[in-house]
């Protein structure tokens, strides 16, 4: 067998990996980088459920970089240059993302606020729903600043179905306007109703829709991190986790119930929904817990009725 086949690939396999963009020795490597950001995630997750959050958090950060043997302007500046080859960093942020997901027990949220539905599945009266990835990592760079979902209508759904989104978030930014968006729609039968949550803060943050008495076609939405219209080269970059969708059934809602509610009370519009530790309030009302209903709602007839106020 001649040679030459075998040279010539070897060849080019050479040119390729001589060819293929290489991270400057003067910042951490993508392998290094990824450990790096895995446990310094961890560290705040940690940190969040300490009293003194701040003064825990910074000494937990101290001891990863002391760990990995780097400071944390070495940090800092790697951060940086990876953030301006996003097209490239976005390969290393997935990983990691993956790599916390195998860890959701300990990914920033108390049992207080996830710890209720952690253990859900698919099926029952109340079930996490949710079944795309539960963590991801964003970047207010295009497109790796949107994440969509659908989830299409089934036999589980029922009507008088009421709907939780939920999820932990954890921002990493040097400066910049941090605004993450959360979109969710319930489309029914004949109605379609959407609603919309900022979030501003690392923590958790909740998206709630009431009970109607119909038939759900589908639930679609999107988590979308906006760049504040800002032109900045600093690190800024997301981290979602505990991503759960839980779904209610109420029993007094029957297959052959009619509608019996107004569509005066349904018409109610409070337009953004903003909620997140503290003392925060959704709309006009105050923040519920998880069993104590829904929200106002904005409905959208898909197509209107003029009888329909």
């Amino acid at each position: 067998m001649s040679r030459s086949p075998i040279i010539c690939l070897l060849t080019v396999l050479a040119l390729m990996m001589a060819c293929k963009p290489k991270t400057p020795s003067k910042f951490i490597q993508p392998d290094d980088m990824e450990d790096i950001m895995v446990d310094f995630y961890m560290a705040r997750a940690l940190a969040q459920r300490q009293a003194d959050q701040a003064f825990t958090q910074a000494k937990y950060e101290e001891a990863v970089f002391s760990k990995h043997h780097v400071t944390r302007a070495d940090f800092d500046s790697s951060l940086i240059y990876y953030y301006t080859r996003a097209d490239r960093f976005n390969a290393v942020l997935q990983r990691v993302a993956d790599r916390l997901e195998e860890q959701a027990l300990v990914l920033g949220a108390t049992e207080g606020e996830i710890g209720k539905y952690a253990m859900l599945n698919a099926t029952g009266d109340t079930a996490n729903i949710w079944a795309e990835r539960s963590t991801m990592a964003m970047m207010p760079v295009p497109a790796y600043n949107r994440w969509d979902f659908t989830i299409e209508g089934d036999s589980s759904f029922r009507k008088g179905d009421s709907f939780l989104l939920q999820f932990v978030t954890n921002y990493m930014y040097q400066s910049g306007n941090k605004t993450g968006i959360a979109y969710m729609a319930v489309d029914y039968q004949d109605t379609t109703i959407a609603r919309n949550l900022r979030f501003s803060v690392s923590g958790l943050s909740q998206l709630r829709f009431p009970a109607q008495p119909k038939n759900i076609k589908r639930i679609r939405g999107y988590f979308y991190l906006d760049d504040g219209h800002e032109q900045t080269s600093t690190t800024r970059l997301l981290f979602m986790s505990n991503v759960q969708l839980i779904r209610f059934h109420d029993p007094k809602y029957e297959e052959n119930q009619k509608d019996s509610i107004p569509q005066d009370s349904l018409a109610r519009s409070v337009g953004t929904d903003s909620l997140s530790r503290g003392d925060s309030v959704r709309g006009r009302e105050p923040m519920l817990s998880p069993d104590d209903g829904a929200a106002d709602d904005r409905v959208a007839p898909r197509h209107p009725d003029p009888q329909i106020r």
